[in-house]
């Protein structure tokens, strides 16, 4: 017993002699990093893209053309969060369990289908947190947040009962007079 004492000490000086607390905290450090990158690294996500999940949706007439779980749809031209049509709500209303905002902001947006210009009123729904998907951020003829009706990157959710944003609706609330420029 007495050998096999004497090689374990020289074995565990040896490896005292050539290492030290620095490099263990080294290795753990490159370890963690290497562990935190692995999510980063190129995946096939074909079966998790956002669009696969979800049909085509279109508004089912003629004179509202586009795709309203889409963010090219012309209704959303100054929206700047997630899109109702996505969560469980449509284009002009909340998802069950939200409460809209009566509190909104405005834009201007041109239908493809007519060529007239739209007063859009953009209400966030409320209540729920983020439902995170289709998220949509354009931003035409937003204006800075000194003019707070006219501009998309406040929480307009201040007007409910819970300040928690859920998603946007896009209701058309009337013709403007005058063409955009």
């Amino acid at each position: 017993m007495a050998g096999f004492d004497k090689i374990a000490e020289r074995m565990a000086r040896g490896v005292a002699r050539g290492t030290s607390r620095r490099s263990l905290l080294a290795w753990l450090g490159a370890g963690m990093t290497g562990t935190a990158m692995l999510p980063a690294l190129p995946v096939a996500r074909a079966s998790t893209h956002p669009d696969a999940a979800r049909p085509e949706m279109t508004s089912g007439t003629p004179q509202d053309p586009g795709n309203p779980a889409s963010c090219d749809y012309w209704r959303y031209c100054a929206i700047d969060g997630f899109l109702c049509s996505c969560c469980g709500g449509t284009v002009n209303s909340c998802p069950p369990g939200t409460e809209m905002s009566p509190i909104t902001w405005i834009g201007t947006c041109t239908n493809p289908a007519d060529g007239r210009a739209y007063i859009i009123s953009y209400n966030d729904c409320c209540g729920v947190s983020s439902c995170g998907q289709c998220l949509c951020n354009r931003n035409e003829g937003d204006r800075p947040q000194v003019r707070p009706q006219s501009n998309n990157d406040y929480n307009w959710c201040l007007g409910t009962e819970s300040s928690i944003y859920n998603c946007s609706v896009a209701a058309i609330v009337g013709t403007a007079l005058e063409q955009p420029k």
